[in-house]
């Protein structure tokens, strides 16, 4: 496999960053998530990190170098992901159950293959165009599919926030699969969270992932919305994966995985470290974060392969 990828995630003007995102490769599959945290701070961000973590742990299980089955692995491991989360709520008596979005996708044998849940999304782009998206789980992508509003509308409707399906709550997940989908030379994914995709138009996005390599195309891609966002700005998370091979000159970040050994992975994966909010106070102790960690990592064995 050939291809070039960055990621980033930005806090925007909220006091936290509950957004989480990871990629992970093999010599012949590759991984991308992210998921965006819902339900107050600390509680989120454990959502959403229980979430990133575990399809990470788990690809590299079973990803030996490919998967068997990129579908059955995303259903699974997504849905035992939204059980490790239940677990911690019983395991800590929460009231309040800690949700997160998520959009997950392997790329393998030249195809992409994806799931989601919530309004996190991927787009598709093909020589500046847009080929497809995810399609929200929200109460606005229900009102525009009615007619009821236009689509420009959809990114300042005051119920743009309200989500039907998420992961971590107590009802189970309706987890969408694309279909197979052949990738051309080239041909970009991009997937991020609403605080991205809210303040943007798919033209702007379009021009900027054509104009640059994504090295330098998706921290843009986070500059423009986060300007926009301004101090009441969403936390905004982005991977940008383009498709075969940009050259060295405009890309020093460009990736083969034709030498890598069969049983080896490389990881993009945050350590879960937010202690400090916007102004460095500090609400959650360090003994309060390693016990977390612990309690995260327990979560995950007790469901991973």
């Amino acid at each position: 496999m050939k291809f070039s990828i960055f990621q980033a995630s930005r806090q925007g003007g909220r006091k936290y960053n509950q957004d989480r995102l990871a990629y992970s490769y093999s010599r012949d599959a590759l991984l991308m998530v992210v998921a965006d945290g819902m339900g107050g701070h600390f509680h989120g961000e454990i959502a959403s990190q229980i979430v990133v973590q575990f399809l990470v742990d788990n690809f590299q299980k079973q990803a030996t170098p490919a998967l068997r089955d990129p579908f059955r692995f995303l259903l699974d491991a997504i849905g035992q992901a939204h059980e490790a989360i239940g677990d911690y709520v019983l395991a800590h008596g929460l009231k309040d159950h800690p949700r997160t979005t998520c959009i997950a996708c392997v790329v393998q044998g030249r195809n992409a293959y994806w799931a989601h849940v919530g309004d996190t999304r991927l787009y598709l782009f093909r020589n500046g165009k847009l080929v497809m998206r995810t399609r929200d789980h929200s109460l606005v992508q229900q009102l525009f599919e009615r007619g009821q509003i236009s689509e420009d509308q959809m990114t300042t409707h005051p119920d743009r926030n309200k989500i039907y399906n998420c992961l971590g709550g107590p009802i189970p997940p309706d987890i969408e699969l694309s279909r197979k989908t052949p990738l051309r030379e080239g041909d970009t994914l991009l997937l991020c969270s609403d605080g991205l995709w809210s303040l943007l138009s798919v033209s702007e996005i379009a021009s900027i992932l054509d104009t640059y390599p994504i090295t330098a195309a998706v921290p843009e891609l986070l500059d423009h919305a986060e300007l926009r966002g301004g101090e009441e700005g969403d936390n905004l998370s982005a991977i940008g994966m383009r498709w075969g091979d940009e050259s060295e000159v405009l890309n020093p970040r460009s990736i083969s995985t034709a030498t890598m050994p069969l049983d080896s992975f490389t990881v993009e994966l945050d350590a879960f470290d937010m202690t400090q909010g916007k102004h460095g106070e500090m609400e959650v102790s360090e003994a309060d974060i390693e016990r977390a960690i612990a309690e995260i990592q327990a979560a995950i064995q007790k469901y991973s392969k």
